[in-house]
């Protein structure tokens, strides 16, 4: 997305976890009089690879996920789970047909893995794919149970923005602030739905949310501007143009600022 808020992050310190977990989870055996590490739970180790696959994709350690996946097909062939984490692989590799393949079978080993849902429907809109991408989205966001759906409402909102269907929009951005209070990019595609639509009060409200929640960017900045416009608040408006003009001097919110003789 203009954003591509993909996937929830996978911190160094979070594999450095999982790590010391994947290595309490395994007893010794002794094997013909030589000691073998067994997994002591073959669904827990084929978990952890999986993790540890996608913090190595989000690190872009091709080689460290690749590892971590051949262990976890080699404890499951057909996981749903590795087969969705090796499309994200191969989309960081730029392998896109090999990418989509993947996408589509990890949903065709299983139909309610909702993260495989999203992350294809984020595929999708980076190919400009929009009515596809917003079904896997509706998809996703229909999960109650999805610990991520504030931001899977989030995707449904941009693609329905890219349809012109704005009604659908609003109500996906405004369903995804109510799940969760800190979806800073929520808040601020309401707050422009807002301003569109001259809900100026709740543009405001939106916008000073995502003040709260974020740094200012060039789109906050110039959403600003605009708002104090209306109310009438020169030394704001002012103050919010000096910003924009030193912090994003070549974005295009400056050069339509200039363009619309805001002064």
């Amino acid at each position: 997305m203009q954003n591509n808020k993909l996937l929830l992050g996978f911190k160094s310190v979070l594999i450095c976890v999982l790590m010391g977990i994947f290595l309490l989870g395994c007893v010794s055996e002794q094997t013909a009089g030589k000691e073998k590490k067994v997994p002591q739970d073959k669904g827990k180790s084929l978990e952890l690879h999986i993790q540890m696959a996608l913090g190595y994709v989000e690190k872009g350690n091709r080689e460290s996920a690749r590892h971590h996946l051949s262990k976890a097909f080699e404890l499951d062939s057909d996981s749903a789970a590795a087969t969705n984490a090796m499309a994200m692989l191969y989309q960081l590799e730029g392998e896109l047909p090999l990418a989509e393949e993947q996408f589509k079978l990890a949903i065709k080993r299983d139909k309610h893995l909702t993260v495989a849902h999203n992350n294809y429907g984020i595929f999708l809109f980076n190919q400009k794919r929009y009515q596809e991408a917003f079904t896997q989205f509706e998809l996703a966001a229909a999960d109650l149970a999805y610990l991520n759906r504030s931001q899977a409402l989030t995707n449904v909102g941009r693609a329905a923005l890219k349809l012109n269907n704005k009604a659908r929009a609003q109500s996906a951005f405004e369903h995804a602030c109510i799940l969760d209070r800190k979806n800073a990019d929520a808040f601020i595609e309401l707050a422009d739905i807002n301003l569109q639509n001259q809900e100026y009060a709740d543009a405001k409200k939106n916008l000073d949310m995502f003040v709260f929640l974020a740094n200012h960017t060039a789109r906050s900045l110039m959403l600003g501007i605009q708002l104090e416009r209306v109310f009438g608040n020169k030394d704001k408006e002012a103050s919010l143009a000096l910003i924009l003009k030193n912090n994003f001097p070549y974005s295009k919110e400056y050069l339509e600022y200039k363009q619309k003789n805001f002064n």
